[in-house]
């Protein structure tokens, strides 16, 4: 297909491009070619698409910003529900498997004996497990993401309430009742998303990841540095009571007890999960080192500062406020004061969460525009990109920059995806219940089933005989992945349960559309 000029000469339309191999083939986005030839070709990879200049760092921004997130705020509600010794002890447990399990999934994102790069998590699963589980694989990813996107977009919307909760309570009083609809930004949070959701792919988000993981940081240490500050000034001290915090967590009659820890469980899970965008972060990676060898660098730095924070925060929390730990640690339901710092950490909450709705829901959009590219590839509507160039007066009468590409199937399928996950997150604003039911469905067959038997295959670690008398012994690592297995879909199930029954009882009380904060 040739390039032309589309009318008025402010829009300049590309979509061919010469392939290392001789051949003229469709372009990806971004790639260009004009009448007079050839303009600006960059670097093609082994395998004909734009090189990859991903590195370690780069990597691990992606991964602090996916996971390091809206978990981390409600990490003091879960260690006091399980208490001093069980909370920290199944946040490191989750933090262990993750790292162990991502160490799996890095080893898949080339085929073992063919060397072919697997671009996506599904298709890493289909070149090992086959269609049928790629299929059960693909079901569940676009599940967690949906619902990550979803709960990225309830808790910016929350920390924007919060901003005007704490102005309120810090003019009127702290026992002012100051309650505001979160509907109006999340409709803001949806405009922002729609706007940098057109942002093409993963090799072009790598300065939002870094800017969100800054502010993650940010926030994290803001957080972190008021509990430390009220648990010095003694307000928290040991012993019972709502106030107090204690070895075995919130008192509470058996059931209650045992629902509440469930919730927490999928909380962690939540917090320490990233494994269904690893593939997609891997393949931005370059070719050398060996990806596999820098993915999991990149997740053992990623893991390791995302766990250390998580402690701190989610103890130093627990320590602040003891068995009446807020949800949102950085919600006006925690610290009131200094109520400029506050409003501060949840502006660095807000910029970081729309950075992780978009590391998030790349993989969502790459998949459904793959998809249409296949479908329709002689449409104008999915192939087309059109380059706009801002008019050189913005610039003061200078030369414009390069300008941007937008092609109509990005613009019109995201911005509907965005507006679905917008509405959703209004019908549905529910921090930790919606967190704990993510945590339970996602963590188990993303984070250690298909990365388990993908590895099994890999490595052909089946049942093999152990001696005479026709008797079959599996050995002892197979044994071990199966426990890992079963034991993490257990907690799961449980997860998923105290998740559910929590969803129930928070929608009897409430009205559609109608939430306040």
């Amino acid at each position: 297909m040739s390039a032309t000029t589309a009318g008025g000469g402010g829009l300049e339309l590309g979509t061919a491009v010469a392939s290392h191999r001789g051949e003229v083939d469709e372009a990806p986005s971004g790639f260009r070619q004009l009448a007079g030839g050839v303009v600006g070709l960059p670097e093609v990879d082994d395998d004909g698409k734009p090189m990859r200049t991903g590195t370690v760092w780069t990597a691990s921004a992606h991964i602090i910003t996916a996971i390091i997130g809206s978990g981390v705020l409600s990490l003091a509600w879960g260690i006091a529900q399980l208490g001093w010794i069980a909370g920290p002890a199944t946040l490191l447990l989750f933090s262990s498997i993750t790292y162990y399990t991502s160490r799996l999934l890095s080893d898949c994102y080339r085929h073992h004996s063919t060397g072919k790069r697997n671009y996506t998590y599904m298709e890493a699963v289909n070149a090992y497990l086959g269609r049928r589980m790629e299929w059960a694989c693909g079901i569940v990813q676009c599940v967690m993401l949906c619902g990550a996107t979803i709960g990225y977009a309830i808790t910016a919307s929350i920390s924007m309430v919060a901003i005007r909760k704490s102005d309120c309570l810090h003019k009127r009083g702290h026992a002012a009742s100051c309650k505001f609809s979160t509907n109006l930004y999340l409709v803001g949070m949806g405009v922002a998303e729609v706007v940098v959701s057109q942002i093409p792919n993963f090799h072009k988000l790598a300065w939002l990841s870094v800017l969100a993981a800054i502010m993650s940081f940010l926030y994290a240490s803001i957080g972190l540095g008021l509990a430390v500050a009220r648990v010095a000034s003694g307000v928290i001290c040991a012993g019972k009571g709502e106030t107090s915090s204690s070895l075995t967590g919130v008192e509470a009659n058996g059931m209650d007890k045992i629902w509440r820890m469930c919730t927490a469980i999928g909380d962690m899970a939540f917090a320490c999960s990233y494994s269904a965008i690893l593939i997609e972060i891997q393949d931005t990676l370059r070719s050398t080192p060996a990806e596999n060898k820098v993915m999991k660098k990149a997740s053992g730095v990623a893991v390791s500062v995302s766990t250390v924070f998580y402690l701190l925060c989610g103890c130093f929390g627990y320590a602040a406020f003891g068995n009446r730990a807020p949800g949102n640690m950085l919600s006006a339901s925690g610290f009131y004061e200094p109520f400029w710092l506050i409003d501060l950490a949840n502006v660095c909450i807000v910029i970081h969460l729309v950075g992780a709705f978009q590391v998030t829901a790349q993989p969502v959009f790459m998949r459904f525009e793959a998809w249409a590219s296949n479908k329709w590839p002689d449409s104008e509507f999915v192939t087309k990109e059109y380059r706009i160039r801002l008019p050189a007066a913005i610039f003061g009468g200078k030369s414009a920059p390069a300008g941007f590409t937008v092609n109509p199937l990005r613009l019109v399928g995201r911005t509907a995806l965005v507006t679905a996950a917008t509405v959703v997150a209004m019908a549905v604003p529910f921090f930790n219940d919606v967190l704990a039911l993510l945590g339970a469905v996602s963590y188990w067959p993303l984070t250690v089933y298909f990365p388990v038997e993908m590895h099994i295959a890999q490595s052909k670690l089946i049942r093999r005989s152990s001696g005479g008398g026709g008797r079959r012994r599996p050995p002892a690592n197979w044994i071990g992945l199966q426990l890992l297995n079963l034991v993490c879909l257990v907690v799961a199930i449980a997860a998923a349960c105290g998740a559910i029954r929590g969803l129930s009882h928070s929608l009897l009380a409430y009205k559609p559309f109608m939430f306040e904060q």
